[in-house]
């Protein structure tokens, strides 16, 4: 098994249907939909990129053409380039995009497989000890290279991230006669699993390809005692309604996008 850190595969879950946002999933899937014209599966590269992990495993579903489309296309779309036509077609870069030396595997994991099912249908490209999961739709401002250490001192075999977004609505306090005693905006939630997962590679024996990876597997690992929970008191948001994808493209055109830190 190969230990260098930065070799780390991440394994990014990019199959669901985002059936709460379908003013944008109707027509592609959820990690496209755009913040700032650029994919959120993007702006979530792009963050574990900055920490120096730029191997990516897209477990792909619904809508999964488009997103190995946009790969395919990267390159031409990201730079600008001078193309001779005609038999002689040659294509030359007239610059170079940020994303240099991203290695991509995009492998179809079936259209309603399950979050465990999908990574367990990854297992064959995973080369080493350690590898990370994600969702394709959660952001973060995040200290990737902490929560690998954190992940590696503990010695279990899995890690989550946990946060706590603010509640999506006013808590009201209420008397026994109904008057509002008391009403809380924005108050923060009890801790949750916000993705940015790491595993040792042992956990696929606790994984099969109809399985859900938030049930039994992480039910059984905690039981075991074998799943830790990385602190993270910084900027989360799950893009999960349309209201949250407006708020995050806001953000972006402000110069306020907590989760930009590259």
């Amino acid at each position: 098994m190969k230990k260098d850190n930065k070799n780390i595969p991440v394994v990014i879950l990019c199959g669901g249907m985002g059936t709460r946002l379908r003013e944008e999933t109707e027509y592609k899937p959820k990690p496209m939909v755009e913040i700032g014209g650029k994919p959120v599966l993007w702006h979530i590269m792009k963050l574990y990129a900055h920490f120096g992990f730029r191997r990516f495993i897209l477990c792909l579903g619904y809508k999964g053409s488009i997103i190995k489309e946009y790969f395919l296309n990267y390159e031409a779309m990201s730079n600008d380039f001078t193309i001779n036509l005609g038999k002689g077609n040659h294509l030359a870069y007239q610059s170079n995009h940020t994303e240099q030396d991203f290695n991509v595997t995009l492998v179809d994991t079936g259209l309603k497989t399950m979050t465990g099912g999908r990574i367990k249908r990854i297992e064959k490209f995973i080369d080493t000890e350690t590898f990370m999961v994600t969702y394709g739709d959660g952001l973060a401002n995040i200290n990737i290279n902490d929560l690998v250490a954190f992940h590696q001192g503990h010695g279990k075999l899995a890690t989550l991230t946990a946060t706590r977004p603010p509640s999506r609505y006013g808590i009201l306090e209420l008397t026994e006669e109904n008057q509002v005693k008391q009403f809380h905006e924005k108050v923060q939630t009890e801790w949750i699993n916000g993705g940015f997962l790491v595993f040792n590679r042992r956990v696929f024996d606790y994984l099969d390809t109809d399985c859900i990876l938030e049930s039994e597997p992480i039910e059984k690992l905690a039981a075991e005692k074998q799943l830790m929970a990385f602190r993270h008191e910084g900027f989360w948001i799950g893009m999960d309604t349309y209201r949250e994808y407006e708020m995050l493209n806001q953000m972006w055109d402000t110069g306020n996008a907590s989760w930009k830190v590259w």
